[in-house]
């Protein structure tokens, strides 16, 4: 296994820079029109079930596609980049009948993106490049009933949930990663699942890594899909003491930037952001270019909001190029510290 870098270089440099994270991973594999047969590869060429679509498989029948991506990112100027497993757990697996390799796709995408990171941390020593593991938010919800007409109802529990989580973050920091980032949050339960596995984790190797945390609002009504608000989330998850805090997904840099705003303005930590490139249009497509997403990420920069940016859905290298190269002028977001009160969540934020 590859080293990992100290966590005290990581802290350093966020708060020298605003860091810059990679952009859309799925976007990136579209590009390729990759058929069943290259999903497939030659291990998987009898397999039972499709498995086109199934990106995190990638990492083991086309490990070279996915190695070049991350480079390409590292190319660009990102400083932090996500391992390829954001469906690498045995319920989202399960899809494909793929279950029992959830722990090995999280081994080897995570192998590749530290294979990338030492290569270019190799190349510039005073920048080192990062690894962050991730754990998506799975296919299934735990505060949620899939059944409109059973209020009651759920698919998962939050015992399931952190049994599918321990191992993936094994898998995980078997791997090499130096951060752990639970992202694309949409349901408050399945990122407490998520959180109580990796310390878990960390208990039993008697270890911790910087945790990212990140949530998804939905729509305009400002909320996950929980239904909690940005500030009521951040109080949800602030118990882990996480190295960065923020958002992704769901919206573009446009409609995203007054969430962000809320989250900088009381965490007590880094903040991040990766948002959409737009909204996608009647194709599933992504239409904002490299250069307007930058314009508005530089007027984010510029106010103060942010640590740490990447792009999430339709973002590319040169979305993630145009970001680098305008934040650089920017100072990076003043961590707050605030006075000590009670501050407690349910939908609403409640500070006593």
């Amino acid at each position: 296994m590859s080293h990992r870098i100290p966590q005290q270089q990581l802290i350093d440099a966020a708060q020298q820079r605003i860091l810059i994270l990679d952009g859309a991973m799925g976007t990136m594999i579209q590009e390729h029109k990759l058929e069943e047969v290259d999903y497939r590869g030659e291990r998987f060429a009898d397999w039972k079930s499709d498995v086109k679509g199934n990106n995190d498989l990638l990492v083991l029948t086309q490990p070279k596609l996915i190695y070049d991506i991350h480079c390409a990112y590292f190319e660009a100027g990102a400083d932090i980049i996500e391992t390829n497993t954001f469906n690498a757990t045995a319920i989202s697996m399960a899809d494909y009948h793929m279950q029992a390799l959830a722990k090995e796709i999280n081994i080897e995408a995570t192998k590749l993106a530290r294979k990338a990171a030492d290569k270019f941390t190799a190349k510039t020593p005073d920048k080192p490049r990062f690894v962050a593991g991730v754990l998506g938010p799975t296919s299934r919800t735990a505060s949620i009933s899939p059944d409109v007409n059973d209020p009651g109802k759920r698919n998962v529990t939050f015992d399931e949930l952190v049994e599918i989580y321990v191992e993936a973050t094994h898998g995980l920091i078997e791997g090499g990663a130096d951060l752990i980032m639970i992202e694309t949050i949409f349901d408050t339960l399945n990122a407490k699942a998520a959180v109580f596995a990796v310390q878990t984790v960390f208990d039993e190797l008697d270890m911790t890594l910087p945790v990212m945390i990140s949530g998804t609002i939905t729509d305009a009504s400002g909320r996950t899909l929980s239904g909690q608000t940005a500030e009521a989330f951040y109080y949800s998850m602030n118990h882990v003491a996480p190295f960065s805090f923020g958002l992704n997904c769901a919206l573009g840099p446009d409609l995203l930037r007054q969430y962000v705003d809320e989250v900088s303005q009381i965490a007590e930590c880094f903040v991040t952001a990766h948002p959409n490139a737009g909204l996608p249009n009647e194709f599933g497509e992504y239409d904002m270019e490299a250069e307007e997403m930058a314009e508005h990420i530089e007027e984010w920069a510029a106010s103060g909001l942010l640590n740490i940016v990447g792009g999430c859905c339709g973002s590319t290298p040169s979305h993630i190029k145009a970001i680098a190269d305008v934040v650089k002028k920017y100072a990076p977001r003043k961590i707050v510290q605030r006075e000590i009160k009670m501050r407690l969540s349910g939908l609403e934020p409640f500070v006593l």
